[in-house]
């Protein structure tokens, strides 16, 4: 380290989320390493490394976002170009993991494939992953390396608590799980807002759509926030919300970690009940698309930190909490 800044190591990104990696770059007091990633004519990704890494600590910045495969497939073939220039250690940052949802057989010949990417990954050459709420915790052990698993939910709940505090919202407060997956998750959240928690019970006849059946708790005349690890196409949370005021709450707020945001989710959104949505930016958003509720914050700072203490080798726990 010279003067207070990390340079034995060397940050890369992807083309996914290429404002997050130059924030986290930026923090660290780092250039982003000089390499293209593009694509040859027929599809195939290209990718070239115009500085060395021999011997070096290497982090490489990519969601495996929309496009998922394309942005997967850069990933593995940047791991790979790392590992033949005879890179250290290979740190592949992955601020959302996809295809994290398909994590078990949930009917006969399901694949597995958040097992089979973590599998692509370690043969690829990854030395350590560092990720933010993996849909399904048991996901860490799919791999065959270390993962450090970040949580959304501690910088979510922090702003909330700075708004509770200043009066922006009222203290009268219960923090929402819209499903029964979810409940670990809103515990803490609620733990430290010291507030109670209510579930949604809700049923799925199909993937992306969910039927708000009974909402489990007491949520009348009280300001509900609803967390989720992620927001797809917004029909469980703009549901959720929808039935939550229905049934007594004064107003809703909702957060979550991944803005995957496809389809129909800006509209779901915009025409809610949804007061204010608090999204952290692991997958980037068009700010053009933002519209009048959605607020972001930014989760750079955590991975920076991360980062640090991964080079450093300083334990992390401190960052799970």
């Amino acid at each position: 380290m010279k003067n207070g800044v990390f340079s034995e190591f060397k940050i890369f990104a992807g083309n996914s989320n290429p404002a997050l990696a130059q924030e986290i770059a930026d923090i660290m007091g780092q250039p982003l390493g000089k390499c293209t990633v593009s694509k040859f004519s027929d599809g195939e990704v290209s990718v070239s490394i115009w500085e060395t890494v021999r011997g070096e600590d290497v982090y490489i910045i990519q969601s495996t976002c929309d496009p998922v495969n394309d942005n997967l497939m850069e990933l593995l073939i940047m791991v790979d170009a790392m590992k033949r220039a005879s890179a250290a250690r290979i740190n592949a940052v992955i601020p959302y993991y996809g295809y994290a949802r398909q994590d078990r057989k949930a009917k006969a010949r399901d694949p597995i494939t958040a097992k089979l990417t973590a599998d692509l990954l370690s043969v690829a050459g990854v030395d350590r992953i560092i990720t933010m709420d993996l849909h399904a915790s048991q996901i860490e052990g799919y791999f065959d390396v270390p993962v450090d698993h970040l949580l959304g939910s501690p910088i979510l709940a922090r702003h909330f608590k700075d708004r509770i505090v200043a009066g922006e919202i009222n203290k009268d407060i219960v923090v929402v799980s819209p499903d029964l997956g979810s409940v670990p998750r809103a515990r803490k959240f609620a733990t430290t807002l010291d507030a109670p928690i209510a579930i949604v019970d809700k049923r799925r006849p199909k993937p992306n759509v969910s039927e708000v059946m009974n909402i489990i708790g007491d949520i009348e005349g009280k300001t509900a926030i609803l967390l989720d690890d992620m927001i797809d196409t917004a029909g469980t949370i703009t549901n959720a919300a929808n039935a939550l005021v229905d049934l007594g709450a004064k107003e809703v707020y909702a957060c979550a970690t991944h803005p995957i945001l496809s389809g129909p989710a800006f509209k779901r959104i915009e025409e809610s009940a949804i007061k204010e949505m608090v999204l952290l930016n692991t997958v980037p958003i068009k700010e053009n698309n933002l519209g009048s509720r959605i607020r972001t914050i930014s989760v750079a700072p955590v991975f920076a930190e991360a980062m640090r203490r991964v080079f450093s080798n300083v334990s992390l726990s401190e960052l799970f909490e």
